[in-house]
């Protein structure tokens, strides 16, 4: 595999995120970003310029717990023996029948109309794009007319067969995602579906002490938040759920966030979390009859923070790519719980050698061209052109990748069916690096 950039370690980051400040909630609606007594944004060099997640919290859960639906499995790792448990959202597809095998799941989007140093992100200028992309929007998973290419310095990768056996279907991302997952493609009565409620828009106000604005090389302009201080104000946001069997979605506009003192150790571009309700946000069991709440917090990206013009490096890191990561980690490892034998990739080597089942982690910036996006497509502030018309999902890593299953007959065959081997990722033979043909490998 080739590395493609050089991060910053971040393992352990979950461990020291506590999610204990309340803070104040405004339901309001404030026009579009104007630079009027704007602070003089900081730039911030590409090679600076990290594409992070994480996770939040965890809870344990039993059948009786309330949350969203799921189902739990075991699978034996014939690398080290050991048979590693998780919970999944939605139905198991191992037992499930006939229309049983269909879960649909409320998805309540909260827009954030976050204000910093003079200017306004508001989520309600990408709320209807968001809402028309593959996330929720329905498209055919059968091809794709572009991927990402193997090298970082050239444009992007021409596209192909994607999921070929849903060829013709008009599905969701995640309902796609999980169908190729668990080889329960064409006919199959197998769903996830996510049907989104649009709540009343949040405006929450960051102090000068925490949050700068940075400037990428193609002139956006973006807010970097301290990730302490704004996972306490989605703790603060968490908390006023009142159903624990749906999924609250936080969406912001260009809000990305750094680690630590630093502004440029940046940036997190989402995160997903669980808490049990009224024990906090932390790690503790939550048996029983509790409530247990799962989330997603993730940002829309502006084409030119990351991707480069006519698609360069990072091109899929635009529009969907974090909130289509949260999703799908969300639906693999609802309760931030499920561990596997630890693995490492040059692919994403900011998060070091970890043992924790997050589909998305692996390929961050790989990703593939979905629908039509019509937000945000004229060229970069220095008029250069990194929009191109599409969606850009990111690739997801499936079980038996981190299960080092050889051969695989879980997932949907690859595209060139070779063996009939099933594929390791959402992208089969279109991701190019060469890890994701075969089983994750440790961390030696």
């Amino acid at each position: 595999m080739k590395t493609r950039k050089t991060y910053t370690q971040i393992a352990g980051l979950a461990c020291i995120l506590a999610l204990i400040v309340f803070g104040t909630r405004f339901i309001t609606i404030v026009p579009t970003a104007s630079a009027q007594n704007a602070n003089e944004p900081q730039m911030i060099d590409d090679s600076q310029l990290q594409a992070l997640t994480t996770t939040v919290g965890g809870a344990s859960v039993l059948p009786t717990t309330r949350t969203i639906p799921h189902w739990w499995g075991s699978t034996l790792d014939p690398h080290n023996g050991i048979t590693y448990g998780y919970n999944m959202v939605g139905a198991d597809p191992n037992s499930c029948s006939g229309s049983d095998c269909s879960v649909t799941i409320e998805a309540d989007i909260t827009p954030l109309i976050v204000n910093i140093g003079g200017l306004t992100f508001s989520g309600n200028d990408i709320l209807a794009a968001t809402l028309a992309s593959p996330q929720f929007a329905l498209n055919d998973y059968g091809s794709t007319q572009y991927a990402t290419a193997a090298a970082s310095n050239v444009p992007r990768g021409a596209g192909g067969a994607l999921s070929q056996n849903d060829a013709g279907l008009h599905l969701q991302l995640e309902d796609a995602t999980m169908r190729a997952q668990f080889n329960k493609t064409g006919s199959s009565t197998y769903h996830l579906i996510l049907h989104p409620n649009v709540l009343p828009a949040v405006t929450i106000d960051v102090p000068n002490n925490q949050g700068v604005l940075l400037q990428s090389g193609r002139g956006v302009v973006f807010a970097d938040i301290d990730i302490n201080w704004w996972s306490a104000q989605m703790k603060n946001l968490n908390s006023t759920v009142g159903d624990p069997t749906h999924l609250p979605i936080y969406l912001t506009n260009n809000v990305l966030l750094h680690i630590g003192k630093n502004v440029l150790n940046c940036c997190v571009i989402g995160f997903h979390g669980t808490s049990p309700v009224g024990i906090g946000a932390g790690s503790a069991n939550s048996n029983g009859n509790a409530k247990v709440q799962t989330f997603a917090c993730a940002s829309w990206v502006q084409p030119g923070i990351y991707s480069r013009p006519n698609g360069g490096t990072d091109w899929a890191l635009q529009d969907i790519h974090a909130l289509s990561h949260e999703i799908a980690e969300w639906a693999d490892d609802p309760f931030v719980n499920n561990t596997v034998e630890p693995w490492l990739t040059p692919t994403a080597p900011q998060y070091g050698c970890t043992g924790v089942l997050e589909t998305g982690d692996p390929v961050v910036a790989i990703g593939f061209a979905m629908g039509t996006n019509t937000s945000e497509q004229g060229p970069n502030p220095n008029g250069t052109q990194s929009a191109d018309g599409f969606y850009h999902p990111e690739d997801e890593v499936f079980l038996p990748w981190f299960m080092r299953l050889a051969p695989n007959t879980v997932s949907e065959p690859t595209q060139s069916v070779s063996g009939n081997v099933g594929r390791y990722t959402l992208m089969g033979d279109l991701n190019p690096f060469s890890g994701f043909r075969q089983p994750a490998t440790g961390c030696n």
